[in-house]
C-alpha cells in the first residue's frame, strides 16, 4: 500500500537549516501494523506526517497503493485523506462544544451532498462501534480520558478509511485504558485495516507486526 523511497525533508529556520528526515526508505503492506518508534526529535512524527499527506517533502517518491503523491494542492492532499486516511492523536483534538455524536460525524461534512441526517447515522454506527453509544449526547468535558480517545478513534473511523495513522494514541492514558484502546486497534486491524503507530512505549511496539526504529532522520532498524 505505502512505499517510500529516499525521502528528505528539512525545515528551514532562520539562517539555520534543520535535517529532519534523511533518506528515508519504507513499504507498509496492506493489513499491516507498524509501529515507529525514536527518541524526541528523531523525525518519527515528521514521517507520519508526510505519509498522511499534512506535510510536504524535499527529495524522494511517496507512493500510495500505485499512485505517485507528490506537489499535490491543499485540496487535492485533503481530498486525499478524506478518501483514505483516519488520524488518531494523543491530544484528542474534540470541540468542547459539541457532543460525541457531533465530534464523530464532524470529517463527514467535507463530503459533499452528505446530509446531516445521513452522518449523523453514520457516527452513531461507529460509536456502537467502540461501545459508547450511551454517550452519544454527552460533551468531552463529560467524559473520561480514555471515553475521549474512544470518541476521537470513532471519529477517525467515521469515513471508512483504508489507513489509520497514530500519532502516540495511548500517550495520555493510563495503563488499563492503554490495553483497553490497544485491544480495539487490534481488533479493528484483525478485520484489515492498515495502521501505523508512533509511539515511545516498547509495550505498544510490542502488539504490532514490526516495528520500524527511527533515529536523526534515518531508520537504524
Amino acid at each position: 500500500m505505502i512505499r517510500l523511497k529516499g525521502i528528505h525533508k528539512k525545515y528551514v529556520m532562520g539562517r539555520n537549516t534543520v535535517p529532519v528526515l534523511n533518506g528515508i526508505d519504507l513499504s507498509v503492506e496492506e493489513g499491516e501494523m507498524v509501529s515507529i518508534m525514536g527518541s524526541s526529535g528523531s523525525g518519527k512524527t515528521t514521517l507520519l506526517n508526510i505519509i498522511g499527506a499534512l506535510d510536504s517533502f524535499d527529495e524522494g517518491s511517496y507512493h500510495f497503493d500505485g499512485k505517485t503523491l507528490r506537489g499535490m494542492t491543499q485540496t487535492e492532499a485533503a481530498r486525499f485523506r478524506c478518501e483514505n486516511i483516519g488520524f488518531l492523536f494523543q491530544a484528542f483534538h474534540l470541540l468542547p462544544y459539541k457532543t460525541a455524536l457531533e465530534n464523530v460525524a464532524l470529517p463527514l461534512r467535507y463530503r459533499k451532498n452528505e446530509p446531516r441526517r445521513e452522518r449523523l447515522s453514520l457516527a452513531a454506527v461507529m460509536l456502537e462501534r467502540v461501545g459508547l453509544t450511551d454517550r452519544a449526547c454527552h460533551l468531552p468535558s463529560e467524559m473520561s480520558g480514555g471515553q475521549q480517545q474512544r470518541i476521537a478513534l470513532a471519529r477517525a473511523l467515521v469515513t471508512r478509511p483504508r489507513l489509520l495513522l497514530a500519532d502516540e494514541p495511548t500517550g495520555a492514558l493510563d495503563s488499563a485504558t492503554t490495553k483497553e484502546i490497544m485491544c480495539l486497534l487490534k481488533e479493528i486491524n484483525r478485520e484489515g485495516m492498515t495502521m501505523i503507530i508512533v509511539t515511545h512505549e516498547g509495550e505498544i511496539s510490542k502488539e504490532t507486526d514490526r516495528t520500524i526504529h527511527i533515529r536523526d532522520g534515518r531508520i537504524i532498524g
